[in-house]
């Protein structure tokens, strides 16, 4: 029985001729679950968009403006989704815009499936038009990269690529098909399976593994948690507050384990890292035991790694064995899902109280707020500052948004002062720290359906690489709020100039179009405001407006971000100014 794709938006089994590579690659999709693709057509992936034509009832096309908003977009979208996001691009420039998407995919651990048109096969290799050997470029940066040239292939590739992008550490993967195999005849088989079935997300550690954990944690008289990006992709949340709560060990996140805890929790140490909170960053180095959930000891979180944890016996729970001992040695190593572990390990652990340890942290956070947060948050005169800013909008949205952030000192701040209240609430690009990455991702967390308002918190840098992408959100319509903190500068570059480099500025001071007018342009409503006494009252407006709406702050020009860690620093030797 053959299966052919007919024009009111259903597949229907009929004994005729053969489908065409593209309409299998269509039905491929819709077997995996997608209901949306962020692309950008071309000659190369014609016929796949002919076959789009064909079920716009059951699959929603996007149409980006550039491929790397597709990226981002598709980034933003598997975030809140849970679901691998889609992008589809033509051969060449199509298919090398995708790649800094790919690479923060990566890095971050986002599950992306990317699809690129090609030339035929008889013209691969010739330097025909619009050809790249998209996976020589993308291989270094994807899970999986692969390359058809048969129709017949394309129904078990695509099933590998969706199982690749979800299983263990999730992450893109990258599918190159020729033209020919989008119009060649082929058959829907329908009962393949994907050839790489995840395992690591089945995996446990034995038995006696988490035993020794337990043991460990029962035993500790200084214990810190540190939780990360795999707390959230593992839907851990929930366990790892019944942990912390049952155990009395306080908890730190890093940057994209913020929200994994209520920032408001009692245990809530505060955020890790080269700009996060002072205690968790002081007390680690008097640590005597660090139980890390699903993070990798970034550098960022680390700092100096000669001089990190040297009191601490160290647990690694992590579901990709590559990252346990890479940075850190460990005592522990919990190979699997952060989730299943911390279900493991619950019942093991002893509840107990720290007093002493946690007077420590309280100690340390009345001192940042006396030194650095009260004036940050509370200037009372002068320029808005960007924390100011932040704690309004806070305050404005309770805590209830789902906030994307882009790259630079106003993503410090967000993470910083917004206070989350659930999981899933933070999404901002880590690992690559790519500037751009706010508007097109935000638009793809509001396409998922957050259900709750999303509001992008931009930089007048970032919002100026990918600000095309308000033609995609105009055409769309999503009620997405951008915020743009405007200080005419490269902020975060800026601040190390005038720390480390003698405030030599070197081509950091930018300069910004009319962002209202900008807006309007593409029937976005917008306003800007320079003056405190209209600040809480523009967010409000922003907040209740209907569509898309632009709110542009412009806040102090040389503003720094404090705590840091200085490059080269151990993380004790945090500054508070």
């Amino acid at each position: 029985m053959g299966t052919q794709l007919v024009e009111n938006g259903s597949f229907e089994s009929i004994e005729r001729k053969p489908l065409r590579g593209a309409d299998v690659f269509v039905k491929a999709l819709l077997s995996a679950g997608v209901d949306t693709i962020f692309g950008y057509p071309g000659g190369a992936i014609m016929p796949v968009y002919d076959a789009l034509c064909k079920c716009q009832n059951r699959l929603k096309h996007i149409l980006v403006r550039h491929e790397q908003g597709a990226a981002h977009a598709a980034e933003g979208y598997a975030r809140v989704s849970g679901k691998p996001g889609v992008c589809l691009v033509t051969s060449g420039p199509g298919a090398t815009n995708l790649v800094t998407g790919l690479a923060d995919a990566m890095m971050d651990s986002v599950p992306l499936v990317c699809v690129s048109g090609q030339v035929t096969s008889s013209m691969l290799g010739s330097d025909a038009f619009q050809e790249t050997d998209v996976i020589a470029v993308t291989t270094p940066v994807t899970k999986w990269s692969y390359q058809i040239t048969d129709a017949s292939e394309i129904e078990q590739v695509m099933l590998d690529a969706f199982s690749i992008a979800v299983s263990g550490r999730p992450g893109p993967v990258m599918i190159d098909i020729t033209k020919d195999a989008q119009l060649e005849a082929c058959k829907w088989n329908g009962k393949l399976k994907p050839r790489f079935v995840p395992k690591l997300v089945r995996r446990l550690p034995a038995e006696q593994d988490l035993q020794d954990a337990a043991a460990l944690i029962n035993a500790a008289e200084r214990p810190l948690i540190l939780a990360g990006h795999g707390v959230l992709i593992s839907k851990a949340s929930g366990v790892l507050q019944e942990f912390i709560e049952k155990s009395g060990i306080p908890v730190a996140c890093t940057l994209h384990g913020l929200s994994a805890v209520p920032t408001d929790h009692p245990l809530y140490a505060g955020m890790l890292g080269m700009h996060g909170n002072y205690a968790p960053n002081v007390l680690t180095n008097q640590a005597d035991l660090l139980i890390a959930v699903g993070m990798r000891f970034d550098d960022r979180v680390t700092g100096k790694l000669e001089a990190y944890a040297p009191n601490a016996r160290v647990i690694h729970i992590e579901v990709d064995p590559a990252e346990i001992g890479k940075n850190v040695p460990v005592t522990s190593a919990l190979v699997g899902d952060a989730r299943a572990v911390l279900e493991k390990l619950l019942p093991l652990i002893k509840p107990k109280q720290y007093p002493e340890w946690l007077k420590r942290f309280k100690t340390l956070r009345e001192q940042e707020v006396k030194e650095v947060i009260e004036a940050a948050t509370n200037p009372g005169s002068g320029e808005i500052t960007m924390s100011e800013a932040v704690n309004v909008i806070s305050e404005a949205s309770r805590g209830e948004a789902v906030v994307v952030a882009d790259v630079g000192q106003h993503q410090m701040i967000t993470a910083r002062y917004y206070r989350f209240k659930h999981p899933h609430s933070f999404i901002t690009s880590g690992g690559l720290g790519t500037m751009g990455f706010a508007l097109p991702a935000a638009f793809g967390a509001t396409v998922a359906g957050a259900n709750r308002p999303v509001i992008a918190i931009i930089g007048d840098g970032g919002f100026q690489m990918t600000l095309q992408e308000l033609g995609t959100i105009a055409q769309e319509g999503t009620a997405l709020k951008m915020v743009v903190l405007n200080n005419s500068y490269l902020g975060m570059v800026r601040q190390w100039q005038e720390l480390f480099f003698e405030k030599r500025y070197s081509e950091v001071e930018i300069k910004s179009p009319d962002l209202v007018k900008l807006a309007d342009a593409f029937g976005i409503a917008g306003r800007k405001i320079c003056r405190r006494e209209n600040l809480k009252e523009a967010v409000n407006e922003m907040l209740e407006s209907e569509g898309p709406y632009l709110l542009e702050i412009q806040v102090k020009k040389e503003d720094n971000v404090f705590p840091m860690i200085p490059a080269g620093s151990a993380v004790d030797q945090v500054r508070l100014k």
